[in-house]
């Protein structure tokens, strides 16, 4: 189990069905009945045992019943969130290229990881390349970063949420006929996604 699971969420006295998803900086449920977006920063207390996850707030507490082993995975990653950095798999002697306009936080973060970065021109030796676009050209890019890949380095596509001009299936189209698998997903920030792509291990 990831960071995605059927469960039973309690409210006080009521009891929903739905699903729960653990994202970069909080923990959101939907069901048909009930939603909710739980910020680690507002978490007060946070328990885990025999399958069941408890989210104590200041106005509220949520009890998350049926999540099995991933009750105190989920626990360790509320208390102890990876960083943005972390996520993407950038870290100290990581060589990282910037393709589009990257934000000056996410730079910063980078910077303070200490992976090592160039923008604009995209060596072969880079690790990890993110790709940032607002509109649905910038993937014409993709076909030409995906030859810059060797091994196992990964081509990050960095994409706005909620824009019906570019859609997740658009970024995994332009990926995929670039010749790359799709193998993750992050929450970039509260309004991007970035979408891991990698060359398929029988072509590496």
């Amino acid at each position: 189990m990831g960071n995605e699971a059927n469960c039973e969420l309690r409210v006080g006295r009521k009891r929903y069905e739905g699903k729960a998803l653990l994202e970069t900086s909080e923990l959101v449920f939907r069901s048909k009945e009930y939603r909710a977006k739980i910020a680690f920063a507002d978490v007060r207390a946070v328990s885990a045992k025999r399958g069941r996850l408890d989210i104590e707030t200041k106005g509220e507490t949520f009890v998350f019943a049926g999540l099995g082993a991933a009750a105190e995975k989920w626990r360790e990653k509320i208390i102890h969130p990876k960083t943005r950095t972390e996520k993407l798999g950038a870290k100290a002697g990581t060589r990282v290229a910037l393709v589009g306009d990257a934000e000056a936080a996410f730079v910063a973060e980078l910077r303070q990881s200490k992976a090592e970065i160039s923008s604009g021109n995209v060596d072969t030796d880079a690790e990890a390349i993110f790709l940032v676009i607002d509109e649905q050209g910038g993937l014409r890019y993709a076909a030409k970063l995906a030859k810059k890949l060797k091994g196992s380095a990964a081509l990050w596509i960095v994409y706005p949420k909620g824009r019906k001009e570019i859609s997740e299936t658009d970024v995994l189209d332009a990926g995929r006929k670039a010749g790359l698998k799709d193998v993750k997903v992050v929450g970039f920030s509260p309004t991007h996604t970035a979408l891991k792509f990698v060359i398929p291990v029988a072509k590496r």
